[in-house]
């Protein structure tokens, strides 16, 4: 895995942000550090946005519409950045109209708007990035070189925790309504799904998903601990505390040769001082610390705008629908398994 200089530069493109609540806000300014990426247009669906949106982005058309959007010519890329259950019925109508797109996850909220998307992007010939960049990250993809490499011997042990503190409400309370968030599971954990799915891509996809945790009065599960099994034995457990405080991850992975443990903290998940560390034992010998340089959501978002808009330019995308769906096919799977009170066998 490489990770390209802050100060690489990407072909001349011109991006339209869909929504403009805080993330969208993220996207602009990483979108501003990007040599050759440009913000042409933003669709802010509020006074406040809207306003926030002529300051910040202030050579941007500002409009409220998603036609209007799309009806603006020369925009290569739409970054949709809206609530989760606009994305896929977002991505589509951007596709069709013949852009590009920078997809946040969750790419749809069931299997259908997930293949909805995959269709039009092929129907239309253009890409699709997802934002999963934890797949950029430094950190995690650390973790992924060193498998690969053979440092850890075949992956048979996974477990990450996030103890966090509460989801910020999102404007209008989405991240708060089931039928707008999804499920917290989607919302969040989704991303860390999609990393030990990676780390463990050798076993291919589990086949068992369990799932306990949260109060069963409520629709939306504050905590959660989720164990994957895999045919080869292979396990992972991922846990998800939102009634913690600040911002905290940590992954221990053991093979049949070795083991790693690395941790993230922050005072929140979009802090640019972060603390985090990373250790790794071969063999017999003692562990050591292995060096990351830079860690944290706020960076690695710029890094995955740059990837994902040079390889529109060059018609591949880094993180495509179809890379995309295993982790959306598991989160599915752990929200069943919640609802229902059983192991949900995946085929």
């Amino acid at each position: 895995m490489t990770h390209s200089s802050p100060s690489t530069s990407i072909p001349p493109t011109r991006i339209a942000i869909a929504g403009f609540g805080a993330w969208g806000q993220m996207h602009a300014k990483a979108i501003a550090a990007i040599d050759g990426a440009h913000v042409a247009a933003v669709l802010a669906r509020s006074d406040a946005a809207r306003t926030v949106a002529r300051d910040l982005v202030p050579q941007a058309a500002v409009v409220d519409d998603l036609d209007a959007l799309l009806a603006l010519e020369g925009i290569d890329v739409v970054n949709v950045t809206l609530p989760n259950h606009l994305h896929a019925a977002t991505a589509v109508r951007a596709l069709d109209a013949g852009r590009h797109v920078f997809l946040e996850k969750p790419m749809g909220l069931d299997l259908a708007e997930c293949d909805a998307v995959a269709d039009a992007a092929q129907r239309n010939a253009r890409q699709v990035a997802v934002n999963y960049e934890l797949r950029v990250s430094r950190q995690w993809g650390l973790v992924r070189e060193q498998i690969a490499q053979g440092a850890l011997g075949a992956v048979r042990y996974q477990h990450l925790t996030l103890f966090r503190k509460p989801f910020r409400t999102g404007a209008g309370g989405w991240r708060y309504d089931p039928a707008r968030v999804g499920s917290w599971v989607l919302e969040e954990l989704v991303h860390f799904i999609d990393l030990v799915l990676w780390y463990a891509e050798a076993d291919g996809m589990p086949c068992r998903v369990s799932a306990f945790g949260g109060d069963p009065n409520q629709p939306l599960a504050d905590f959660q601990t989720v164990v994957l099994q895999w045919p080869s034995g292979a396990t992972a457990v991922l846990s998800q505390c939102l009634g913690g405080f600040e911002h905290h991850t940590v992954l221990e992975v053991a093979g049949s040769q070795g083991a790693l443990r690395t941790w993230w903290s922050g005072a929140m998940d979009r802090t640019t001082t972060p603390s985090f560390d990373m250790k790794l034992r071969r063999g017999d010998t003692d562990a050591v610390s292995l060096e990351i340089p830079l860690s944290g959501e706020v960076f690695e978002l710029e890094e995955h705008l740059r990837q994902a808009y040079t390889g529109f330019a060059q018609g591949r995308s880094v993180m495509s629908p179809q890379q995309a769906r295993p982790s959306i096919v598991v989160a599915l799977a752990v929200d069943r398994a919640l609802r229902e009170g059983r192991a949900i066998e995946l085929a």
